[in-house]
């Protein structure tokens, strides 16, 4: 349980740092610094979901998108958060190709939706382990 309320300390911290750089003036650097951001949060966010899923209700998943279906078959998120933490892991894995301007546009605006939804299910996460 230490383990889980450590890696939900990080993924805060991580989220505060996210959306910090959100609320800054767009600027080229900007949105590349955010979508780094997102990066980073993503991956601390999905592992604390992880975590969670083994200490709490003892399933053992090893993608982010297995961990995002399981939380949905124990009832913490309903069908449409499920269905925007798939999307927002396809987002991610788009992140390797943000030289393409096109696509770096698309991705920093959902950014903020984005942090919205990890913060909301950490939440979930926080209520649950206290």
């Amino acid at each position: 349980m230490e383990k889980l309320r450590a890696k939900l300390e990080t993924a805060q911290r991580a989220l505060k740092t996210f959306e910090e750089i959100l609320k800054e003036p767009y600027s080229k650097i900007v949105r590349d610094a955010s979508i780094q951001r997102f990066e980073y949060s993503f991956e601390v966010f999905w592992k604390v979901v992880k975590i969670y899923l083994e200490y709490q209700e003892g399933i053992i998943c090893n993608s982010p998108k297995s961990c995002f279906r399981e939380l949905f078959s124990v009832g913490l998120i309903d069908e449409n958060k499920t269905t925007k933490l798939l999307e927002m892991t396809d987002d991610r894995n788009l992140t390797s190709h943000t030289y393409d301007e096109d696509l770096a546009e698309g991705l920093y605006h959902k950014l903020h939706e984005h942090y919205e939804l990890m913060r909301e299910v950490l939440e979930i996460i926080r209520r649950q382990i206290k």
